[in-house]
């Protein structure tokens, strides 16, 4: 008996032990908030793919990369197409998505959004493609122009259309995947003279056919359609939550500073163009002319504070209205808010100048 109380003393005492020693393992990873990014392969939102390759993000649960460390959040990144990223966010199994100052408005509407940094703006990676022979827009009157309807294809369409002094219902915007509208323009499909597409879809069309031009695209409409990371409300007012916004914004300022640094740049786009439809060195130089990049914490303020943008989500948002992309009309508001009609989306620079701020003292 003897023998058998000691054999159950040692044991207690080596589970004790044990208990003792990783309690604090425990109760650390119990004290790190987990936060989820849904992004889809764009070029401003594939830097979370080349930030999870170069471990600035680990992007699964339980681990942790350098920013996450910085910042102190558990950040898992989920990669998908871009609707499944929309879906995912609308159904709050995500706390923040790479998203469209266009497509954020119909999520907000049923989960109250903050938009906290944005990423770039379309400079020509819209375009209206049109095969040789069309060479003004009044010969596509009569003519289906294809291209992903209710989107920002459809969007860049019509407010081409408007600076031309052109009427909307003359023409015929003809709902089509932008991938199935490239292919049969690129494999000369009879019927196929107009696509309203975006990148990689339009370098991959100019190049894959020579007999096609750009009619126009978005450069007539700067800074209109805003690449940007949205942040539900309630996951930035939950413990952790503002960290998160910080790493992620912390994040995409560290790639994009080895994009501007000569000695990463070339890589730092290879490795993007590897996101990115598996684009080359070349090709990814026009892809970052043809998709600007807010490249400093000025940009992402200016454009979340200015009375430009404020008139461009007027725009955006009556386009929605009117071609019933949403079913009401969100209330949009800047900075803080107004905390007696509580935005639905709110565009804040807070988190910019968090992370501005916290990098100025750490130099």
């Amino acid at each position: 008996m003897n023998r058998i109380n000691r054999i159950l003393s040692c044991i207690t005492i080596i589970t004790l032990c044990l208990v003792s020693f990783s309690a604090p393992a425990v109760q650390a990873a119990a004290k790190t908030p987990v936060f989820s990014l849904a992004w889809s392969e764009y070029p401003s939102w594939s830097t979370f793919g080349v930030a999870e390759s170069l471990k600035l993000i680990d992007g699964k649960k339980g681990k942790m990369g350098i920013m996450e460390k910085k910042w102190n959040v558990d950040i898992v990144l989920k990669e998908a197409d871009y609707d499944s990223c929309l879906v995912m966010y609308g159904a709050s199994q995500c706390d923040a998505v790479c998203i469209t100052n266009m497509d954020v408005l119909n999520p907000c509407l049923s989960r109250p959004s903050v938009a906290i940094l944005p990423t770039s703006t379309s400079f020509g990676a819209d375009a209206l493609i049109v095969t040789a022979g069309i060479t003004d827009i009044k010969q596509l009157k009569g003519k289906n122009v294809y291209g992903l309807a209710k989107t920002v294809s459809e969007y860049c369409f019509v407010r081409n259309l408007e600076i031309l002094g052109e009427k909307e219902k003359d023409y015929r915007f003809t709902n089509m995947d932008p991938s199935a509208a490239a292919v049969a323009m690129q494999q000369k499909k009879k019927g196929t003279d107009a696509i309203v597409v975006w990148n990689p879809f339009v370098l991959e069309t100019l190049s894959k056919r020579k007999d096609t031009r750009v009619l126009f695209d978005s450069t007539k409409i700067p800074g209109e359609i805003i690449d940007m990371v949205a942040v539900g409300k309630k996951t930035l007012a939950s413990p952790g939550g503002e960290a998160f916004a910080c790493a992620v914004i912390d994040t995409f300022y560290a790639i994009v500073k080895r994009m501007e640094d000569p000695k990463t740049a070339d890589a730092t786009l290879v490795a993007l163009g590897e996101k990115f439809s598996n684009l080359k060195l070349a090709s990814m130089k026009d892809v970052v002319k043809q998709t600007k990049f807010y490249k400093t914490p000025e940009d992402a303020v200016n454009v979340l504070t200015s009375k430009e943008t404020k008139d461009i989500m007027k725009k955006v948002t009556a386009f929605c209205v009117t071609h019933d992309i949403v079913p009401k009309e969100p209330v949009v508001d800047y900075g803080k808010g107004d905390a007696k009609k509580p935005a639905m989306l709110l565009f804040n620079p807070a988190y910019v100048e968090k992370v501005k701020a916290k990098n100025a003292t750490i130099k």
